[in-house]
């Protein structure tokens, strides 16, 4: 099994790090297979709708995105980590999930999900719903934790300090195991879910 990492911090070895590592002990102990990619720090542009990935199956810029796309598609889940800013993610990795998930055409059923957050103090749960928002939309399974998946922290390794935040990385990491494998024995047994063809409703005609 395989875990793909997105670390949206632009520091290295940050509190986002701190979390993600906590996990990465959790998955390796698990015989999962686990690559971070570092993001935050990258000058990621935004969409521009140009529709250019529903001819080539990928986007027209040529940055991490792509790559990440290779990656996401071999991988069983995903996990997205972001420091809070203004009670939302980073900027440039909204800018680099926009274009991953809308560029990406594979299919994204039943791929497991965790969004985790880091902030001194407030706006972790706005944050932890917009990540989560991009899972939802792709019949990603979500996983959770004993509590939000969040961690605080402002000042490099302060997040060591949390012990809560620290065993929820733990426990969000061992659910995250438990139902990429029970996934996977599904599938085996009872296929992915039946899709309907897609039906699209437009509000203004």
């Amino acid at each position: 099994m395989k875990v793909l990492m997105i670390n949206g911090s632009p520091r290295i070895g940050g509190n986002t790090s701190i979390a993600l590592k906590e996990m990465e002990k959790v998955f390796l102990e698990n015989q999962v297979e686990v690559e971070i990619m570092q993001i935050g720090n990258q000058d990621i542009r935004g969409c521009i709708a140009c529709g250019s990935c529903y001819k080539t199956g990928k986007c027209v810029f040529k940055d991490a995105v792509n790559e990440a796309a290779k990656k996401f598609e071999e991988a069983d889940g995903l996990i997205i980590a972001s420091p809070v800013y203004y009670a939302s993610a980073n900027g440039t990795l909204i800018s680099f999930l926009d274009r991953l998930f809308y560029s990406s055409h594979f299919d994204k059923t039943m791929k497991v999900g965790a969004s985790v957050v880091v902030a001194r103090r407030g706006g972790l749960s706005a944050t932890f719903d917009e990540l989560n928002k991009y899972f939802t939309i792709n019949s990603m399974p979500v996983a959770s934790s004993q509590y939000w998946n969040s961690i605080h922290g402002r000042d490099i390794h302060e997040a060591e300090a949390d012990l809560e935040g620290l065993q929820t990385m733990r426990t969000l990491a061992k659910n995250m195991v438990f139902l990429m494998k029970s996934i996977e024995l599904g599938k085996k047994q009872y296929g992915l879910p039946e899709k309907e063809k897609r039906v699209s409703t437009n509000f203004i005609r």
